[in-house]
C-alpha cells in the first residue's frame, strides 16, 4: 500500500513544481530592430578630358649598321693600328691594318711599264697611219681600203693601250687594298686576325658596327598597336614619327635617352603574334649630360608616345573592379555598376572610356559583394585632377 501512495505523492510534487516554474517565468521583452551600418566609401569625381596615351615595352640595343670586313688581297698582316682592338672606336676612312705590299708594288711597276710600251706602239701606229694617208693622196688614190690606211693596226694599238691602263689601275687598286680602311664611324666588335698572320682573299678580319646610331627592337601586342600611330607602310620625308623615351640602368644609375620609332618589321612573329617596331637613337655614345654610352647589348625600358584621345577618364587603379567594371553613385547614394573600356592601366592609375559624365561620383574603395542598388555613405577624397603621376615612374 505504501509504494503506490509514495509514487502518487512524487507525481503531485513534480506537477506542482512545473506549474510554479511556468507561471512565475518572466515574459520576454521585445528588442528594437538594429539596422546594419551604411558602408562608408571614398569617391572621386569623373573628369573626362584629352589624355596622351603611352605604351610601355622593352628591348635590347643593337647596331643599326654592322659588317664583317674581309680582305680583298692576300698577304701577311704587316702592321695594325692601335684602334684595331675589341671595343676600340675609329673614324671613317681610318686605317686599321696594313697587309705586306711588296708584291703589289712590283705588280704596279710592271703594269706601268706595259702602259708605257702600249703608248709607244700607239704613237708609232698613228705615225704610220698618217704616212699611209699621205702616200695614197700623193698617188691620187682617194678610195684606199682601211687596211692600206692601217686603221685596224691603229685600233689594235689603241685597245692594247686601254688594256694596259686597266692593268695598271687594277695593280694600283690592289696596292691600295693592302691598307684596310673603315667605311664609317664605328667601333670594333670583334677582331679575327693579328699582326704577322697570313690572310687570303676574302678572309674576315674584323666585325664593325656604326656608332652614328643604334636600334632597339620593341615588341608590341595588338592592343598596344591600337594606341599608337605607327608607320606601317613607307615612311615619307616629313612624316611625323612617334617618339620613344628609353630608360637604362647602368652602374646603379638610371639614365634616359630619346629616340624615334622609324618603322615596323615586315612580318608578324608567328610564335608570339607580336609586331616588332624599330626605334633609332642617334649619337648613342655621346657623353653629354654625364651619361654613360648606350652600349650594344644593353637592356632598356621604352615608353612610346601614343595617341591623344578625347573623353578619357583617369582614375586611381583601385577604382577598377573585377571584369572591367566601376562603381558609380546615383543621387540617392545607391551603387550603379557600369562596364568600361580600359585603355591603359598601371599600378597607380587607369585610363578608360565609359558612359560617364563629368562630375559623376566614382567609388574608389573596396566594396565586398557590391550589387546595384546598394546604399553607401560617400566620402570625397582629393580631386582626381590633382593626382600627378609621372609616366617616367612606370
Amino acid at each position: 500500500m505504501k509504494k503506490p501512495l509514495s509514487a502518487v505523492a512524487l507525481l503531485l510534487v513534480g506537477s506542482l513544481l512545473s506549474w510554479l516554474l511556468l507561471t512565475t517565468k518572466e515574459k520576454p521583452v521585445p528588442q528594437p530592430v538594429v539596422n546594419a551600418a551604411t558602408p562608408v566609401v571614398d569617391i572621386v569625381y569623373a573628369q573626362p578630358a584629352t589624355h596622351q596615351l603611352y605604351v610601355y615595352t622593352q628591348g635590347t640595343v643593337q647596331p643599326a649598321k654592322e659588317i664583317d670586313v674581309v680582305t680583298q688581297v692576300s698577304g701577311i698582316v704587316e702592321a695594325i693600328a692601335p684602334e684595331f682592338a675589341n671595343g676600340a672606336f675609329f673614324q671613317k676612312g681610318q686605317h686599321l691594318l696594313n697587309i705586306e705590299d711588296a708584291d703589289y708594288r712590283f705588280a704596279l711597276i710592271r703594269a706601268e711599264a706595259n702602259v708605257a710600251e702600249a703608248e709607244q706602239v700607239l704613237a708609232v701606229e698613228r705615225a704610220r697611219a698618217a704616212q699611209a694617208v699621205r702616200e695614197w693622196r700623193d698617188l691620187g688614190q682617194e678610195d684606199a681600203n682601211a687596211l692600206s690606211l692601217r686603221k685596224p693596226q691603229l685600233a689594235s694599238a689603241l685597245a692594247k693601250l686601254r688594256a694596259a691602263e686597266a692593268g695598271r689601275d687594277e695593280a694600283q687598286l690592289n696596292l691600295d687594298r693592302t691598307h684596310v680602311k673603315v667605311p664609317f664611324n664605328g667601333r670594333v666588335r670583334m677582331k679575327y686576325v693579328d699582326e704577322g698572320q697570313y690572310v687570303s682573299l676574302g678572309t674576315p678580319i674584323v666585325k664593325l658596327y656604326s656608332t652614328d646610331k643604334v636600334e632597339v627592337r620593341l615588341p608590341l601586342t595588338d592592343k598596344q598597336l591600337a594606341l599608337l600611330d605607327l608607320p606601317t607602310g613607307r615612311v615619307t620625308q616629313g612624316s611625323k614619327l612617334p617618339t620613344v623615351e628609353f630608360e637604362v640602368l647602368f652602374a646603379g644609375n638610371k639614365q634616359h635617352w630619346e629616340g624615334t620609332l622609324v618603322r615596323t618589321e615586315a612580318t608578324v612573329d608567328i610564335k608570339t603574334r607580336v609586331v616588332y617596331a624599330i626605334a633609332e637613337i642617334v649619337d648613342p655614345f655621346s657623353m653629354n649630360e654625364g651619361r654613360a654610352p648606350l652600349n650594344v647589348g644593353m637592356f632598356v625600358n621604352a615608353t612610346i608616345s601614343g595617341k591623344a584621345l578625347d573623353g578619357v577618364i583617369r582614375l586611381p587603379r583601385n577604382a577598377l573592379q573585377i571584369d572591367q567594371k566601376i562603381l558609380v553613385l546615383n543621387e540617392d547614394n545607391d551603387i550603379q555598376i557600369k562596364r568600361v573600356d580600359v585603355l591603359q592601366t598601371n599600378k597607380e592609375y587607369v585610363l578608360l572610356t565609359a558612359d560617364i559624365k563629368s562630375g559623376d561620383r566614382i567609388v574608389i574603395s573596396n566594396v565586398p559583394m557590391a550589387v546595384s542598388g546598394m546604399k553607401v555613405s560617400p566620402r570625397k577624397v582629393e580631386n582626381i585632377s590633382a593626382i600627378n603621376i609621372a609616366k617616367s615612374e612606370h
